[in-house]
C-alpha cells in the first residue's frame, strides 16, 4: 500500500537560466549548480495510532531554496498532514523530515517553528484587536530573535515587501480587507526571517486579481530572496504560478 505522488513541473525561475542563490550562501554556486534542499521528506508515512491506518505511506520529495512549490491534491491525499509533518507539528510514525541535512524529530523543533519556517494560515489567524504592527512585532518578539535595528524601521520594510504603505503599520486588522489581512499574514511570517515559508490555502478566499498579487509576492521571495516557499493548494491557477507542483494522490485501500 502506497501513497502514489508525481512531480508535475520543475523549471528554474522565468528569466534566469541558473539555480537561484541560496540564502545566507558565502559563495555563488557554479552555473548549473543545483539548488539547495532545505526540507526533504524521506520515506515518510504517518499513522495516528500506532499499526492504525496511514494517511501518507512512503512519501519521498525534496524543497528547494529559491523556489515555489505546490501541493496539491484530492481531499483525503493527505496534504493537511504532510503540512503538520513538514511545520514539525508533527512527527513522522515512519521515515524522516530533513532541515537542511538534519532529522528534525532529533532537532528543537520550537526553535525551528520560531525561527527557521514561518507559517501563513488560511484563516491568517492574526488578532483583530491589534494594529497590523502589533501582530507582527509579536510573532518578532517570539522568536527570541535579537534585531539590530528598531522593529519599527523592520515592519515598514516588511510591509514593502507585501505592498502595503506604511501607514498601515497604525491599523487596525478588523478595518483591513482579505487581501490586506493576507499580505499582513505574509509579513507576520517574515518577521523573523525564515528559510521557509509554508502557506496553507494562501488564496483560498481572495478574488483572482488578489490571488496573483499574492503570487507575485511568493515568487519574489523565493526567486530574489533565495527562500523556499511551500504552498498548499486546491487552486489549479496557483499551481499554474509555481515552480513546482507535488501532486499528492489518495492511498489504494
Amino acid at each position: 500500500m502506497t501513497t502514489e505522488t508525481e512531480t508535475i513541473r520543475t523549471t528554474v525561475p522565468a528569466g534566469t537560466g541558473e539555480a537561484p542563490i541560496p540564502r545566507n550562501a558565502t559563495e555563488t554556486p557554479a552555473q548549473g549548480a543545483a539548488p539547495r534542499a532545505v526540507l526533504a521528506m524521506d520515506h515518510v508515512s504517518y499513522s495516528y495510532t500506532k499499526g492504525g491506518k496511514k494517511v501518507v505511506d512512503d512519501l519521498s520529495h525534496d524543497f528547494h531554496a529559491g523556489r515555489v512549490i505546490s501541493i496539491v491534491g484530492p481531499s483525503g491525499a493527505g496534504k493537511t498532514t504532510v503540512l503538520s509533518l513538514l511545520s514539525g507539528l508533527t512527527t513522522p510514525t515512519g521515515g524522516r523530515i530533513l532541515y537542511n541535512g538534519g532529522d528534525l524529530a532529533k532537532a528543537d523543533r520550537y526553535r525551528f517553528r520560531s525561527h527557521d519556517i514561518g507559517v501563513i494560515f488560511q484563516s491568517f489567524n492574526l488578532l483583530p484587536a491589534l494594529t497590523v504592527e502589533e501582530n507582527i512585532t509579536l510573532s518578532m518578539e517570539a522568536s527570541g530573535k535579537t534585531f539590530d535595528r528598531p522593529k519599527h524601521d523592520l515592519v515598514v520594510e516588511l510591509l514593502a515587501k507585501v505592498r502595503l504603505p506604511a501607514e498601515y503599520a497604525n491599523e487596525r486588522i478588523l478595518h483591513l480587507s482579505g487581501g490586506e489581512q493576507q499580505r499582513v499574514a505574509i509579513a507576520r511570517a517574515l518577521g523573523y526571517d525564515p528559510d521557509v515559508i509554508l502557506a496553507d490555502e494562501p488564496t483560498g478566499n481572495l478574488d483572482m486579481a488578489t490571488q496573483d498579487d499574492i503570487m507575485a509576492i511568493f515568487r519574489t521571495l523565493a526567486h530574489e530572496e533565495g527562500r523556499c516557499v511551500i504552498i498548499v493548494t486546491h487552486s489549479p491557477a496557483v499551481a499554474d504560478q509555481s515552480d513546482e507542483v507535488f501532486q499528492l494522490k489518495p492511498l489504494r485501500r
